[in-house]
């Protein structure tokens, strides 16, 4: 095999079980289980989760393995998510990742999956990379903050959430709504064909560059019951536009914070990264401002 180090990837810090085997910067694998079991419950349920990743980590990590068409005694490190993430569920990546080291006698790599999201960046796929120092927004389900990226190991969180994160107020939103777990997607699909200014939701009036979203939560749920007690067939009579403006008051959130940073810190190099990245309402309007910002944008792949 190639002298370029080929290192195997756990993840395991909320429900999915992933395996991904890199060669340099290029992913020969990436092998993700889904576990639908929580959709019943509408969110993640901590002990279901962690009695899953047991069932699923031996076969994703073979067929990862295999899908590299490596042998296992070719990979010359191992990492694993050390956190943030559910206790139960970190226990099982991480354990067999130490496991699995011992017995093979390969070096550990321990990883903060916030940092993995930003890294992710550098996985050579043919497109353009951020430039050192640059900042990342970071949203996703648990977190949302901004970090400036000195180098792959020197980060600073200049910004966080004070209570919930951008994901979290999506799939609430979407609770609310009627949608099924994960509803961050549906708000996404249905706002395409809504108005954006069709409803005003409470603001956030947080200094610095954190975050808060729990009272944009519950003006969402009060102009929505509100609507309800008036109408009962409120929401379906409403989905769309209810859809667009959750997205838009959330995303102008978000950007607001980002080009606070921008002006205080003078870096203009923008990534995204983490789950709630995917959303098409955050990604167009960070292209939108790239053109009339000037900003540097860097959006991963889906």
């Amino acid at each position: 095999m190639s002298k370029i180090p080929i290192i195997l990837g756990i993840e395991s810090s909320c429900d999915d079980t992933c395996a991904a085997i890199l060669q340099g910067q290029k992913i020969l694998s990436n092998i993700v289980a889904n576990q639908d079991i929580h959709k019943i419950y509408g969110g993640v349920v901590p002990e279901l989760a962690s009695r899953a990743h047991q069932q699923n980590i031996i076969p994703v990590i073979d067929a990862a393995i295999k899908k590299a068409n490596i042998k296992k005694e070719d990979i010359t490190a191992i990492a694993f998510t050390k956190g943030p993430g559910l206790l139960g569920s970190l226990l099982v990546g991480g354990s067999f990742a130490k496991s699995f080291a011992i017995g093979m006698n390969i070096p550990l790599i321990a990883v903060n999956h916030m940092q993995g999201h930003i890294l992710s960046h550098f996985i050579d796929e043919g497109k353009a990379m951020p430039k050192f120092p640059f900042l990342c927004l970071t949203v996703s389900g648990g977190h949302t903050q901004i970090v400036k990226i000195d180098s792959p190991s020197k980060m600073q969180v200049i910004g966080t959430t004070l209570d919930d994160a951008a994901g979290e107020a999506f799939d609430k939103s979407a609770k609310i709504l009627g949608f099924s777990y994960p509803g961050g997607p549906l708000i996404d699909k249905y706002a395409k064909g809504g108005n954006i200014h069709a409803f005003t939701f409470g603001k956030p009036k947080i200094k610095d560059l954190d975050f808060s979203f729990s009272g944009l939560k519950t003006s969402i749920l009060y102009t929505i019951q509100a609507g309800i007690k008036e109408n009962p067939n409120f929401i379906a009579e409403n989905k769309e536009d209810l859809c667009a403006s959750i997205q838009h008051a959330i995303v102008i959130i978000l950007i607001d914070k980002l080009t606070k940073a921008i002006k205080q810190t003078g870096i203009t190099q923008i990534a995204i990264a983490g789950g709630v990245s995917a959303n098409s309402g955050l990604r167009n309007a960070l292209l939108e401002r790239e053109n009339s910002h000037n900003w540097n944008v860097f959006i991963p792949k889906f």
